[in-house]
Parts: C-alpha cells; sequence; structure tokens
C-alpha cells in the first residue's frame, strides 16, 4: 500500500510540474512575462539544476527589464566550478543589455576558455553565441574547438556564420570542405549555397564560387571539382560548360555509367536548349554501352527533330523510326521505341491503325505488370485519337483497377473521365473526377476540379447540355491536333451561347490553341477577357498566368507580365500557378532565383 502511494505521489508531482511548465511557456510565448515569471521561479525553486528552467526565468527578467534581478541569479550560478558555459554567456548577454560592453566581454571570455576544459562545449558555447548574434565570439569557439579536437567539425555552423558576415569565401570554403571530408550530404550543402548565387554567371558570388573551385581543382585534382562546377554552370545555365565538366567526369571515373549526362540533356530538352541537346545525346549514343540508354537517347534526337517540323522533315522521322525498329526489333526492353513511334504515327501523321496494331503487338510480349500498364495507357490514348472510345475505356479501367494506389491508376482514371467526357457520358465522366480531386498529386487534383467544374457548372444550366457537348467534341479535336477544326469549334460556342457559364472555359481553351497556332494578339484577345469579364471566376488565376508567360516568353513585355504575376500573388493565393507565378515575378523583378 505505501509503495502504491509513493507511485501515486510521483505522478500527481510530474502532473503539476508538467502543468507548471507548459503555463510558464504559454505565457512568455504570449509577451505576458509577469505570469511566466511566477511560474518559472516556481520550477527553479523545485528543480534548481534544470537549465531550461533558469533560462527561461532569465529571459523573463530581461523582457521586464529587471537586470539586477537577473544578474544576482546569473552570479550565484557561474560561482560553481561546474557551471554549464552558457550561464556565463547569459551573464555576459545580460551585461550587454544594460550597456556595460567591458563586463560583457569579461563572462564571453571566461565562456570561450571553458572549452580548454572539454572542447565538446564548443558546439553548446558557439551555439549560444549564435542566438545573440555574437558571431564572432562563436567562431571563436567553434574554431578553438575544432584545434583542440580536431575529429570535431562545426564548419557547417561556421559557414553560415561567415554567409551572414558576408564574408562569401570563407563560407563557401566551409561548405565545400564538409562535401571533400563527406562529413554531410552534398545536397544539404549545395541548397545552402544556391541562396547566395543567382543565375547571372556574372554575379559577384558565382565568380567566386568559380574561382574557389578551380582553386581547389588545382590543389586537390578529383572529379568531385568537375561535378560542383557542373552544377554551377547548370544553375548558371551555361550549358555548353556544364556538358565540358560532364566529358571530363565520364573520361576520369573509368565508369561506364553516363546517368548524369543523361540528366543534363533532359534540363536542356526541357529548356528548349537545343543546340547543346543534340550534343549531349550525340555523345550518348557514342559512348554508351547500354541499349536502353542509348535507345533513349535516339528517341530524345527525334523529338528535337519533332520540334515545328515541316512535312519533308516528317518524312525524314519516320526513316529514322523504321531504321530504329529495325536494329531494335520489337522487344520488351525496348518498349519505349514502339510507343514512340506509334505516338509519331498517331499524333503527327494521323496513322493510328498501324501504331493500334504495333502496339497490341508488343502486348504479346513478356513484362510486369507496371510495364504493361504503361503500353496500355499508351495504347489506349491512341484508340481515343481514334474515337474507338470503348475499347479505350477497358483499357484505362484495367490499369486502374490494378494499379489502385499508385500515380500511373489515377492517370488511368483521369483518362476513364476524359474519354467518358469526349464520349458525351459527363456523369460517368463527373463520378470519376470527384474521386481524383484528392489526388496527391496537385496537378492531377487541378485538372481532375477543373474539369469536374466545367462538367457540373454546365449540365445545372442546361438540361440538354447543347454547349457543352460541342465544348467537348473542340476537346477532342484539340487532343487530336486539329486545331484549326478545334478553335472553328469553340467559335461556335462563343457565338451562339454568349453569356453562359461555359464562354469562359471556351475562351481560355481557344486562347491556348491560338497561341500554339501563334495567333499571340489573338489568344492575348481571349485571356483579357477572362480577367476583364470573369475576375471572380474560377479561370481567372489561369487567364492571369497564361498572360504573364505570354508578355514574358514572347511578346517580351516583362512589366505586363509582372503585373498578371503580381495579381496571381495577391489575389490567388491558393491557385496551382501561384508557386510558379511568384518565382517569376521574382525573377522580373531582378531577384536571384534559387
Amino acid at each position: 500500500m505505501r509503495y502504491f502511494f509513493l507511485i501515486l505521489c510521483f505522478i500527481v508531482l510530474g502532473h503539476t510540474y508538467s502543468q507548471e511548465d507548459f503555463l510558464a511557456k504559454q505565457y512568455f510565448n504570449d509577451g505576458d512575462y509577469e505570469k511566466a515569471m511566477v511560474f518559472y521561479e516556481k520550477l527553479v525553486d523545485k528543480n534548481p539544476r534544470r537549465t531550461d528552467y533558469s533560462e527561461g526565468l532569465v529571459a523573463c527578467y530581461q523582457q521586464l527589464e529587471r537586470y539586477k534581478e537577473a544578474e544576482e541569479f546569473l552570479l550565484k550560478k557561474v560561482e560553481s566550478p561546474y557551471v554549464f558555459p552558457t550561464f556565463l554567456i547569459e551573464l555576459g548577454y545580460n551585461y550587454t543589455l544594460q550597456n556595460l560592453p567591458e563586463k560583457a566581454t569579461e563572462y564571453y571570455d571566461r565562456a570561450i576558455q571553458k572549452i580548454d576544459e572539454n572542447p565538446n562545449f564548443g558546439y553548446s558555447i558557439g551555439y549560444r553565441f549564435q542566438k545573440y548574434a555574437l558571431l564572432e565570439h562563436a567562431i571563436q569557439a567553434y574554431t578553438r574547438s575544432m584545434t583542440l579536437k580536431p575529429e570535431l567539425n562545426y564548419d557547417f555552423q561556421l559557414a553560415r556564420i561567415y554567409g551572414e558576415q558576408g564574408d562569401i569565401e570563407k563560407m563557401y570554403l566551409s561548405y565545400l570542405n564538409l562535401i571533400w571530408e563527406g562529413r554531410t550530404s552534398r545536397s544539404n550543402v549545395l541548397r545552402n549555397i544556391d541562396d547566395f548565387i543567382s543565375e547571372n554567371p556574372s554575379d559577384a558570388n558565382n565568380i567566386l564560387l568559380r574561382k574557389v573551385l578551380l582553386k581547389n581543382a588545382q590543389k586537390s585534382p578529383d572529379i568531385l571539382w568537375n561535378e560542383l562546377l557542373s552544377w554551377l554552370f547548370v544553375q548558371q545555365k551555361q550549358y555548353g560548360s556544364a556538358f565540358n565538366q560532364e566529358k571530363a567526369i565520364f573520361k576520369r571515373s573509368g565508369e561506364n555509367s553516363l546517368d548524369r549526362m543523361e540528366s543534363l540533356g533532359l534540363i536542356t530538352l526541357e529548356e528548349k536548349e537545343f543546340s547543346n541537346a543534340i550534343d549531349i545525346f550525340d555523345f550518348i549514343v557514342e559512348n554508351s554501352t547500354d541499349t536502353r540508354t542509348k535507345l533513349n537517347a535516339q528517341l530524345h534526337l527525334i523529338d528535337i527533330d519533332l520540334e515545328g517540323a515541316s512535312e519533308k522533315k516528317l518524312g525524314e522521322v519516320e526513316k529514322k523510326f523504321e531504321a530504329l525498329v529495325s536494329e531494335y526489333g520489337n522487344q520488351s526492353n525496348t518498349l519505349q521505341l514502339q510507343i514512340a513511334y506509334a505516338n509519331f504515327l498517331t499524333f503527327k501523321l494521323e496513322r493510328p491503325e498501324p501504331a493500334i496494331a504495333m502496339l497490341k503487338e508488343s502486348l504479346e510480349q513478356p513484362m510486369g505488370r507496371m510495364v504493361s500498364a504503361y503500353v496500355k495507357l499508351a495504347l489506349g490514348d491512341i484508340l481515343v485519337f481514334d474515337q474507338k472510345f470503348n475499347q479505350a475505356l477497358i483499357l484505362f479501367t484495367q490499369v486502374q483497377k490494378r494499379l489502385k494506389n499508385d500515380v500511373m491508376g489515377q492517370d488511368a482514371r483521369f483518362k476513364v473521365a476524359q474519354t467518358s467526357f469526349y464520349k458525351g457520358d459527363f456523369d460517368w465522366a463527373l463520378t470519376q473526377l470527384k474521386v481524383l480531386r484528392g489526388s496527391t498529386s496537385q496537378l492531377m487534383a487541378n485538372d481532375a476540379m477543373q474539369l469536374s467544374l466545367l462538367i457540373s457548372d454546365n449540365s445545372l444550366e442546361d438540361s440538354t447540355k447543347t454547349a457543352l457537348k460541342k465544348y467537348a467534341r473542340a476537346d477532342l479535336l484539340a487532343y487530336q491536333n486539329k486545331n484549326a477544326e478545334a478553335i472553328e469549334a469553340l467559335e461556335d460556342i462563343l457565338q451562339n451561347h454568349k453569356g453562359e457559364k461555359i464562354e469562359d472555359e471556351a475562351l481560355l481553351k481557344q486562347g491556348q490553341l491560338l497561341e500554339e497556332q501563334k495567333s499571340y494578339e489573338s489568344a492575348e484577345f481571349n485571356y483579357k477577357k477572362i480577367v476583364e469579364f470573369y475576375a471572380s471566376g474560377i479561370l481567372a488565376d489561369d487567364a492571369h498566368f497564361a498572360l504573364g508567360e505570354l508578355y514574358r516568353t514572347i511578346l517580351n513585355e516583362p512589366e505586363k507580365a509582372k503585373s498578371h504575376y503580381e495579381r496571381i500573388i495577391l489575389n490567388y493565393q491558393d491557385s496551382y500557378y501561384f508557386p510558379q507565378a511568384r518565382k517569376n515575378f521574382r525573377r522580373l523583378r531582378g531577384d536571384a532565383i534559387n
């Protein structure tokens, strides 16, 4: 019974401390320092060895400008030979607050001297100095600790301090030393360095980093420095220089992997730096010993050929595809070739029949369920193009059911909804889209929401769904790359369904197609009409972003672009376009973009 009573006492006591601790912190965070002080005094009384309670009490005294009481409390603390050194810093800082620099320095120096007794104190002391922005003292603490005990490494902390002080070269050296010694991940360091460089190669910080890397490369030749130089050149969009570094890495590494080279090629392709992309993928084709890597590079080169390709160019591309099929055949490890060729035949040459036959033959090859799903989605897309909706729906539904919790399964469900929309089965499309609105992919969720609202809004307004059916037909024409016909179909909606909810959808879709046709002034007119007459509609942010991109990338009117990005930042914070709009706005304003 006595033991039970003791246990009960401990539980009650622990609960009381916990409650007082919570209230002390709560009052402090709320700025009610008087009440917080009362609780901290009680906690210190009961737990004199708890440093966090003592520091909390000192912070309350200082916030209330009761410096003498803080001083008396801390002087008692530091009398002990076993005092934790951060209390010496607290006492010094208390003198700093009273504008007594000489006394403050005395205790700061005493704290640093404690490192001689135990170098492991270096981190706590340095961190506390950092907390009070006493950066020179923090540097002394960290460096002294590392000198006394070389296995300790505070380069990460020192790098941050040097950055705050504006000593960028020392910061770079500390960060790079961490990578060189393998003490932290490269991505962690580069994320921090990224805050100090820009896309401009002439920026002083960029020039300095390049010099530091070149100096390190001369002092300690290693492919690490080539890799970091390549990373810097990519940030500066100097892809030719990055390619030169990657070639040096490939030759010096003695490995056959071209993964880094392939990644660089994909970046240049995304940035539409086609000249550099061609050089990179040509290099991969010439040097790769891996069939898949070589074939992917060849297919990327074809993608470049297809950019704005003429009829004559399409004929040349077809011959290249035929040559690749002849070289690789129809095998389970070269399915990317069959899919690329099938898409080319369908969406560029409008010949879906041989494409369908080719992918059906591919499905007979032995393959895993993920690869099978990939081929079925590609075949389904071509069947939709050929308006064989039911066959496409069967394939999409198979993938959706087999990969329920996978991104590919969600993609298949969206394709079911989209195909049902083209087919005119709006209710079933809506059922699928409602599930997808909670998708883990923001893009998928955004697309699902927009198509869902398009269907539901225009079903309520018009029971015959006449305008919606016209829009579905126009959307299918656009999917089939019949842009001129799609623009005409949308114009029919704009002329004959004025004032209906579908008008802004038709304006946006037509604007996007007009852009593809390079009718930029007409596209601009459509987008401006949306932001003027449908400012509170769900497509206003789409139109603002489209205008921003049009002015920034095509019409070369950066001030107008900035205005539309700013509208998204101020008025549409929950927009899918918000992060990119903010990034583009800052870039146009001249900020360093990471």
